[in-house]
């Protein structure tokens, strides 16, 4: 049975399920930032899932990289660069990260891990981000 590491529930906001994935919200309002968490227990590395769930997961990044596009536009800060990681060095579940970038940014052009802290995001920006993130996505709005 699949269950989320308690890393991602500190780090990261419920947008809700794809087709494959948990769709979540990175809490670091620097960066439009989605996390995907394919839905199946004990996966690790990209090979553990099967070809058919490998595909569903690539088109999945697709769309999150649109709901990232969507959440900087939102922001007034649209996203000139998408990177897309799976890392796993601290966390090893099986995640991936979709961050929108921007010559701006304050990472530009490392990586966005390890540098500085993140800034949380605020009540009204969270829901915000969160309904923008959603409706990229063709998700329902929670309630």
């Amino acid at each position: 049975m699949f269950e989320l590491d308690p890393a991602f529930v500190r780090t990261s906001h419920e947008i809700g399920d794809l087709g494959l994935c948990a769709a979540r919200l990175q809490d670091d309002a620097r960066y439009p930032w989605i996390v995907l968490l394919p839905r199946r227990a004990g996966l690790r590395e990209l090979e553990d899932l099967p070809p058919a769930e490998r595909a569903a997961l690539t088109e999945e990044i697709v769309a999150a990289g649109g709901a990232v596009r969507a959440l900087g536009e939102a922001s007034g800060r649209p996203v000139e660069k998408l990177n897309v990681g799976a890392l796993g060095n601290v966390t090893p579940q099986l995640h991936i990260h979709v961050v929108g970038r921007r010559a701006d940014d304050p990472a530009w052009p490392d990586p966005v891990w390890g540098r500085g802290g993140a800034r949380p995001y605020g009540p009204s920006e969270l829901e915000a981000a969160l309904a923008t993130a959603r409706r990229a996505l063709g998700l329902a709005p929670h309630p």
